[in-house]
């Protein structure tokens, strides 16, 4: 069944893409957020061309031509476009076969447990502390991630000594049975890293995200046989070269690619396999409540090398309401995959009516 037509819906933060087949049946998937309206520009003048008329469920082959005959744009916004077309075509080839997407690739829509992530460094350690436990006590959650530094920070911080102050505050908010984890999102030098991994092993933290610069492969790695939680990392990378250069230092103990900054549903197994055969676990990133972590949940329910637990955002970004339903809510710690066909989730018309429109058709 071949692509017929692709549809977007853009607001500048989300857009959403829709793909019908020649026999009408549609399917719903997102580009990256974050100026989405660009990226879905960049999908109808560098993705679309590529996909109509092409078959429907050539998932692979799609992502291989698309990608080669833009390889003089090789990263960001085309693998964010793709991402967009791809996780549409997962949606319609779930909705065909009847099942979830997380029964296609063999699991199980069930409840799986979620870790809740802060994106707040506006917040100082004691109010923190206290937003975590408060969240710990009504939904359940037996991990968190919060910030340290600042983002690509050059040895900064958010305000001198947070990191000192906060790392301890949590601890002592939630209890030793807590499984803690921070992100530094590429703010240290491998020294400066490591220093701050003395504090955080102190007071147990046991996954540290994006010590140094993502893109400074060789630093991260140096990190990782420095200290002794694991090192994580991966949610900026867009390129298969990159991945297996990642992957085969290693530079990280952990793999979080991102359904949609990495170009989608297909491409993140890749990394998922990838990750499998060299013996590293993956758990996605998913820092938000857009559909990323429909996608998120329903891979980590069936991926064999999926790791403990789902990345949750505890944040109330307003661009992220009102896109889909049923809302994804955390109780006891776990958030339920949705179950219905594709991604199980029914997108709002109100939030359709307040975006902007375009569409490729095959002639």
């Amino acid at each position: 069944m071949k692509i017929q037509r692709i549809e977007t819906f853009a607001r500048p933060e989300v857009a959403l893409v829709r793909v019908t087949a020649e026999d009408g049946l549609q399917g719903w998937g997102q580009v990256a957020p974050y100026h989405a309206d660009l990226t879905a520009a960049v999908l109808h003048r560098q993705v679309a061309p590529h996909a109509l008329g092409q078959p429907a469920d050539d998932l692979m082959g799609l992502e291989t031509r698309i990608l080669e005959a833009e390889y003089k744009f090789p990263g960001s916004h085309v693998c964010r476009a793709l991402g967009g077309l791809d996780t549409a075509l997962w949606d319609l080839a779930g909705k065909r076969a009847g099942k979830s997407v997380c029964e296609l690739l063999d699991g199980t829509p069930r409840p799986v447990p979620v870790y809740g992530s802060s994106m707040r460094r506006d917040i100082g350690p004691v109010d923190e502390g206290e937003r975590l436990r408060r969240l710990a006590g009504e939904q359940g959650y037996r991990a968190f991630k919060f910030r340290i530094g600042v983002e690509c920070g050059h040895d900064g911080d958010a305000w001198p000594g947070r990191t000192e102050a906060i790392v301890p505050a949590v601890r002592r908010a939630l209890g030793d049975d807590c499984h803690l984890m921070v992100d530094a999102n590429s703010c240290y030098t491998p020294a400066k890293a490591i220093q701050v991994a003395e504090l955080l092993a102190e007071h147990g933290i046991a996954h540290y995200e994006e010590p140094c610069p993502y893109w400074e492969l060789e630093w991260t790695a140096q990190v990782r046989e420095a200290v002794p939680m694991d090192v994580t990392g991966g949610e900026q990378d867009c390129m298969m070269g990159q991945w297996r250069r990642m992957l085969s230092l290693p530079a990280v103990d952990i793999a979080q690619p991102d359904v949609c900054y990495i170009g989608g549903l297909t491409r993140t197994i890749r990394v998922f396999d990838m990750a499998a055969a060299a013996g590293l676990p993956c758990i996605p990133h998913s820092a938000n409540h857009t559909l990323v972590t429909v996608f998120s949940l329903h891979l980590m329910g069936a991926h064999p090398n999926a790791g403990p637990h789902v990345e949750f955002s505890i944040e109330d970004d307003p661009w992220a309401r009102g896109i889909y339903e049923p809302v994804l809510i955390a109780r006891d710690g776990k958030v339920q995959i949705p179950d219905g066909p594709g991604w199980g989730v029914e997108i709002a018309e109100d939030w359709l009516a307040g975006a902007s429109y375009a569409e490729s058709v095959l002639e």
